[in-house]
């Protein structure tokens, strides 16, 4: 048997139960490495890469289901990476990513969910939100002051109903698409303060990745307690059986990826697809275009 065979990765060890209570200090940012060697780790990957090209030109020809990845995380979590590394292998036919920042003035005049509804995927489609709609009861809610530039009336900014409101509009509207049809998967790159310090030096210390550094990611890491509270009341009143969060340990890069690649593989492999039949006129078509292939 080889390692590769040998090696489980569980993504039930790492989703969020709907409706459990969830403190993020009872969730590790680093689990025992899945591979001895970095050779072992990329051979795993590579196998994690080929099945799910094979899993997503199913997922295009069947055209039955949309998948939605999302994913969010503190900055340097690794969002980008895992991104990058996972969906190597997939068609870019297939798949679509959206980055999602500050929005603009036409997305500050519609609600909160519009900017990103916009971009859902099609049928037949993985469509990935490297950082999504969640910003809004996250970055916002540690910030309340950015309200004010959304246009909202100072009733509807009551800060004691806002947030429950909008838990349950991304509930009702995850619901609504899962009965329509798309695969919700959500991912939560789960990042240490001391891990999160090692990479911005990194960040810093290497000139080609200067330009992933700015000084508002040092005023953000200010409101760590404050984006640790609004994570787990995030995930607590948002992982749901049709569309669950999964809270993935980050400070190993590697272990990261393969626990991704193994949650999207698990969540396309959960999708009743097939190939599409050939229909008794498809087949005579097929063979009349061998006959005129077939003539010198």
């Amino acid at each position: 048997m080889t390692e590769k065979s040998k090696t489980k990765i569980s993504s039930e060890d790492f989703r969020v139960p709907s409706g459990k209570k969830v403190k993020l200090n009872e969730w590790p940012t680093s689990v025992k490495p899945f591979c001895e060697t970095k050779e072992r780790y990329k051979d795993l990957l590579e196998e994690h890469v080929e099945e799910l090209s094979s899993l997503q030109q199913l997922h295009y020809a069947s055209n039955r289901y949309a998948l939605l990845l999302i994913f969010q995380g503190l900055d340097a979590a690794g969002k980008d990476g895992a991104i990058r590394h996972v969906m190597s292998g997939v068609n870019p036919q297939g798949c679509e990513v959206f980055s999602f920042k500050q929005p603009s003035a036409e997305e500050l005049e519609h609600d909160f969910l519009w900017r990103t509804t916009r971009h859902l995927p099609e049928r037949g489609r993985i469509g990935m939100f490297n950082r999504s709609y969640y910003e809004e009861v996250l970055v916002v809610r540690v910030h309340p002051e950015i309200l004010r530039s959304q246009g909202l009336s100072e009733e509807l900014r009551n800060d004691k109903a806002i947030w429950e409101g909008r838990y349950r509009s991304i509930v009702d509207m995850e619901g609504h698409l899962h009965r329509n049809g798309t695969k919700i998967v959500k991912i939560f790159l789960h990042l240490s303060k001391e891990e999160q310090r090692k990479r911005f030096l990194e960040r810093i210390d290497e000139p080609d990745k200067n330009w992933k550094f700015s000084l508002s990611d040092i005023h953000e890491r200010k409101y760590w307690k404050q984006y640790v509270k609004a994570y787990e009341a995030c995930l607590q009143a948002t992982s749901t059986h049709h569309a669950p969060w999964y809270v993935v340990p980050a400070d190993d890069k590697d272990n990261a990826r393969l626990i991704v690649s193994r949650i999207v593989l698990d969540g396309l492999e959960g999708l009743k697809m097939s190939y599409p039949k050939t229909t008794a006129k498809q087949k005579a078509e097929l063979e009349s275009i061998r006959k005129q292939l077939q003539k010198k």
